[in-house]
Formats: C-alpha cells, structure tokens, sequence
C-alpha cells in the first residue's frame, strides 16, 4: 500500500512537470527520475553482482522509460532464473527478486558436465557439491522433464533414483540408489513405475538386479 501510494504522489509530480513544461520537455532531462540503485537477491551474491553488471550495461535512465523487454532479455539469459519480479522504488530504484531454479540431474554434453534444472534449461556452472542424479543418453530437456514428472505422479520419491538411461527409441531404464534397474516401456509410464513399486514392496527381490517392464503385464527379473 506504501509503495502504491508512493508511486501515484511520483507520476502526479510527473504529470505535473508535464503540464509545467513550456517547450522542448524531455523526461530524461529530470535527474530525479534517474535510476541510482539496482538490487537484485534470489541468487548467490557473486550471482547478484554478475547480473547487475550485465543489467547497468543497458544504461538505463529513467524509471518510467524503463525498457522491460531489454531487461526481461538479461534476467532471462541466466539460466538459474526460474521466475522473477521487477519492482520499481520511486524515484530511482528498481529491486529485482529471484526465485532461483531448482537443479534436478546432471549430464555430460561434447566433454562438460552441465546441470537442468526444473525451468528446463541448462546451467556451466558448478555445482559438484550437490549430489544429484546422473542422466546418461541424448535426451531433450522437455523428455527429461515429462519423466521427472511422471515419477512425481507416482509411487517413488525422486530422490530414490540415482541414474536416468535415455535410449534413442525415447525409452527410459531408471536406477535406484540401491542400484535395482527398472526397465521402462515407451509408453505407460506412470503405470509401470506403479506397478515395480508395489512388486518391490511386496516381494524380496534382493537377489535381482534389473526389473525390467518393457513387455505389457509382466515382469521379468534378472541378476
């Protein structure tokens, strides 16, 4: 309520200096107006300050001639960004909050290990401390990110995975962190990580390595 009450006193002042104007008026030509300050949280303070470089660069000027297209293009550029909110301080502040993305598996792309996170894109930088799931094959991101759905949708908790097989086909083999392989079918994947959940909950298949569902309404175990 403070800030909207603020921002309407500032475009009155505007308005006014409008209306004031005799000739030749030009909104940058008010200091006031200018943007000082940037502040940007949601990401780490290195993080932060790389993207207010990349965000003072644009030269902005005045608060209300702020160019949010040319902004959205330098936020959006950084691939941890999941969401964002720009709120602009009357006179001369913007505060720009992050909410960061969340980093799901890792893979290995032409020699680099790259990070997805659930925006859907990929992230350099590193994050070796983090202990996350391996992701093996060519997949895009969106099939990645309808398997992570589907595994959401059902019985296991994503944090019991350790490794994801991407085949050509657009088939998936899924590895537990207790190193039991579940061979997926193409299609009818909701039903058949269901169905390896309730198999493993009620039968000892310590002995067996690889529950593989690939033919419809069986299971076939091997070591």
């Amino acid at each position: 309520m403070h800030q909207q009450k603020g921002k309407k006193i500032f475009i009155y002042l505007f308005l006014m200096i409008l209306v004031g104007s005799i000739t030749n008026f030009k909104l940058n030509d008010y200091e006031i107006f200018k943007i000082r300050n940037i502040e940007i949280s949601g990401l780490t303070n290195l993080e932060n300050s790389e993207l207010k470089k990349k965000i003072k660069n644009l030269n902005l000027n005045n608060i209300f001639l702020l160019n949010k297209f040319k902004l959205s293009q330098i936020i959006d550029s950084n691939n941890l960004v999941q969401n964002y909110e720009v709120i602009k301080i009357y006179p001369s502040s913007i505060n720009i909050k992050i909410i960061k993305t969340k980093l799901l598996a890792k893979l290995n792309k032409e020699g680099k290990t790259l990070y997805i996170g659930s925006n859907g894109k990929l992230s350099e930088y590193n994050f070796s401390k983090i202990r996350l799931p391996f992701i093996f094959g060519n997949p895009h991101n969106n099939d990645f990110l309808n398997l992570k759905k589907k595994i959401a949708e059902s019985k296991f908790s994503y944090e019991e995975f350790e490794n994801f097989y991407f085949f050509p086909s657009g088939r998936w083999d899924l590895q537990l962190k207790n190193k039991i392989l579940i061979k997926l079918p193409e299609n009818q994947i909701n039903d058949s990580l269901d169905y390896a959940f309730d198999f493993m909950k009620n039968n000892n298949i310590d002995d067996f390595g690889i529950i593989d569902l690939r033919i419809k309404n069986q299971i076939i175990l091997n070591d």
